[in-house]
């Protein structure tokens, strides 16, 4: 006999299933659908263990990790898996939360769910969280809720008076009852809708300093002024200037506009405009690997605003972020403005993801992308909590269609949202003459965020930057508690929005 423990795999589903239905016989209806697995494995794959037994699924422990504050000893199954969408589930939690253990009858005496637990303390202690807390179900309640109370079932199985395959077992593992939940599970009428909150401590644990939990995120927005460069070396002086008085302010980020290395297109004005970007996008791998120095030696994440790249013949718009441990992420610009078509010939990227940082996932969008809330609301549904918008907008009523756009993705999305742009004149420079730009940062629109949800503006058309401090934990808040909740309360039974190229992975 061979006992192998791994990472589930969405291959492993229809055994998955086929053990889940025999180890609960009475509850068909709460057997997981591909989907929900599906998703499980793409948000938390370390959390998802099994159990094979000679190559055949035998044993399954499904887990998410929780801000566990949100929702506090008195919650219900449904809440706490976000109504089984799993949207609970945040990779800065500090709890893990064991929502499925289930081993098929026909293997439970080699004692595997015993192996599911102490896979999951060690992925407790692995990733540095508080606990681990379970609703455990009481299957064998129902052969004596007539003469006893569930606290005083409870107490009877702690004094081994009474078995109970699940209490009994988890009591054994060094999990400590914590309180009753009433209506945990409605299906589960073995147990009389009644589970057990119990909880298992990290004795390991230490609180992390400069994370989501304790996350107040301090942003550094440049408003550029287009001016002349008579060489590279002075671009860099200036963009090295701005880095420095933010990594001063210890900013977490800095973010520069759109398109704000345009100024040494002026050489090339004899070209066409196409032409011409495509002599700027020699440039471009230069000035991203110095500024990648900037990142590390400034010890600041820069969101490099964009600069053109040409790409198998084909010119893009493309935004990186140079994060200060050295990695470096990229956004290509998606929707292409009908002036950059028309001068430029520029193509949209295809690509739609969140960035991991060391302050969280953010999101990276560049300018028209903003108008169109499907890109963000993706964004949003794989975690994003900050909005980077860098934009380059020559009059003011483009600049406020970039300005009320970003403000509305912050409202429907829960997240703040960050734009930068350039300011001034250009002349010499083909189609890039006057710029109109004022940078800011959105709120949502709640009571924990200021009346007209901006937590800041800077004055308008004027080189300068602008500082702010977003706390993260207030959008925690805001999606359990607020007023409106618009990412919870979404009808996803009539309409949804789809990240296509995710789906066809």
């Amino acid at each position: 006999m061979q006992i192998d423990i791994r990472k589930l795999s969405i291959d492993d589903y229809d055994e998955l299933k086929e053990t889940m239905q025999k180890a609960y016989p009475t509850m068909s209806e709460s057997i997981w659908s591909k989907k929900s697995i599906q998703k499980l494995l793409k948000i938390f794959r370390d959390g998802q263990i099994c159990i094979t037994v000679d190559g055949k699924i035998a044993a399954v422990a499904l887990s998410l990790i929780v801000q566990y504050e949100l929702y506090g000893d008195d919650h219900t199954y449904k809440e706490i898996t976000g109504n089984y969408t799993f949207n609970t589930h945040s990779d800065t939690g500090n709890v893990l939360y064991g929502i499925e253990v289930f081993v098929d009858p026909e293997y439970r005496k080699l004692r595997l769910a015993r192996r599911l637990y102490d896979v999951r303390k060690e992925l407790c202690e692995t990733l540095n969280l508080k606990s681990i807390m379970v609703g455990g179900r009481i299957p064998n309640y129902h052969l004596h809720s007539a003469e006893l109370s569930p606290r005083a079932y409870i107490q009877k199985v702690r004094n081994k008076e009474i078995y109970d395959p699940v209490l009994s077992f988890q009591l054994a593992n060094n999990f400590l009852p914590v309180r009753i939940l009433k209506n945990y599970l409605p299906e589960d009428v073995h147990s009389e809708e009644n589970a057990v909150l119990l909880q298992w401590n990290n004795i390991y644990y230490s609180k992390k300093p400069n994370t989501m939990q304790d996350s107040v995120i301090r942003l550094g927005l440049v408003q550029w002024q287009m001016r002349h460069f008579k060489t590279i070396d002075a671009f860099y002086e200036q963009v090295e200037f701005f880095v420095n008085v933010m990594a001063d302010y210890k900013s977490d980020f800095i973010l520069f506009p759109e398109l704000f290395n345009t100024p040494l297109l002026a050489p090339f004005n004899h070209l066409s405009e196409r032409e011409s970007m495509f002599k700027l996008a020699e440039l471009t791998e230069e000035i991203k690997l110095k500024l990648s120095e900037f990142a590390i030696g400034y010890n600041i994440n820069i969101i490099a605003g964009s600069m053109p790249i040409v790409d198998n013949g084909e010119l893009y718009n493309i935004s990186y972020l140079l994060h200060r441990d050295g990695k470096i992420d990229e956004h290509r610009k998606i929707h292409i403005t009908p002036n950059e078509k028309k001068y430029y010939g520029m193509k949209g990227g295809n690509e739609i993801k969140v960035i991991d940082t060391d302050c969280g996932k953010v999101g990276l969008v560049i300018c028209y992308d903003v108008e169109f809330p499907e890109l963000p609301r993706i964004l949003a549904d794989q975690g994003m909590k900050i909005l980077f918008v860098p934009y380059l907008t020559d009059t003011q009523n483009a600049y406020t269609r970039v300005r009320h756009c970003a403000a509305a993705r912050a409202i429907e999305n829960e997240c703040y949202v960050a734009i930068a742009g350039c300011v001034g004149n250009l002349p010499g420079v083909n189609n890039m003459d006057i710029q109109f730009g004022q940078a800011a940062v959105f709120t949502p629109s709640d009571f924990a965020f200021p009346s007209n949800a901006i937590k800041g503006e800077a004055t308008p058309n004027t080189e300068t930057t602008l500082i702010v401090d977003v706390d993260l934990n207030l959008l925690k808040e805001l999606h359990h508690y607020g007023a409106v909740r618009t990412m919870s309360d979404r009808r996803r039974d009539l309409y949804d929005t789809v990240n296509l190229n995710t789906e066809a992975e």
